[in-house]
């Protein structure tokens, strides 16, 4: 069975600020975000689909020229963002890895350890521990403190079989109250919710890149 990897680069920055959004920023290493993580999963997955903003989708092509990739126009939010690459990808079955191109610094172990665990589970995610207190709030105040030993924090990729995911999009495209999930796995949760997600163990390396000091660091 193929390994499709999902690259969600179709935002537009704004909490980064200056201007660019941040996929197409550069790092330390002289290429851009979308780049380096498009090279991290390069050689490891069978396919790559790169989900864009349309007005960047030329510019998209640009920064990928080395890169044999499909390109995608994304939507208003992550979840319809997620849904157009799966309708684009023109496969019965296969395994499709979905990342937020914003963490360009996943690991080649990661990327394994997701299609290893594919091999015996229909749905997969990556995770760290929490390690700072959390806070349940209520009217600005703590409402609650819980055991974070109970929680873990979460990365992507977080990877499906084909048929899974689109199923469980189809299915929360019905929902009358509309779509509302963070992440994918918020949608298979809430619309296929006897399904087990598994989770593979994270880095700390595998941060998301949000707000303007997370490029100074």
């Amino acid at each position: 069975m193929r390994n499709w990897a999902i690259i969600l680069a179709g935002g537009t920055g704004v909490r980064a600020g200056e201007g660019d959004p941040k996929q197409f920023r550069l790092l330390s290493n002289g290429k851009t975000v979308l780049e380096t993580c498009v090279a991290a999963f390069s050689g490891q997955v069978d396919a790559i689909c790169v989900v864009t903003h349309a007005d960047y989708a030329e510019r998209t092509r640009t920064v990928l020229a080395n890169y044999e990739v499909l390109i995608v126009n994304g939507g208003r939010e992550r979840w319809e963002s997620s849904w157009n690459a799966l309708q684009a990808i023109n496969e019965q079955e296969a395994n499709v890895l979905i990342h937020d191109a914003a963490r360009p610094f996943v690991s080649s172990r990661i990327i394994a350890d997701v299609c290893h665990a594919l091999e015996q589970h229909e749905a997969v995610t990556v995770a760290i521990p929490a390690t700072d207190t959390l806070y349940r709030v209520a009217n600005n105040c703590v409402a609650e403190i819980p055991h974070r030993a109970e929680y873990m924090r979460a990365q992507t990729p977080q990877a499906f079989r084909l048929s899974l995911i689109r199923k469980a999009y189809e299915i929360a495209l019905q929902d009358p109250n509309g779509v509302y999930a963070t992440d994918d796995c918020g949608i298979v949760k809430r619309y296929l919710p006897n399904v087990p997600i598994y989770i593979v163990a994270g880095e700390e390396a595998n941060k998301k890149l949000t707000y303007k000091e997370d490029f100074d660091l």
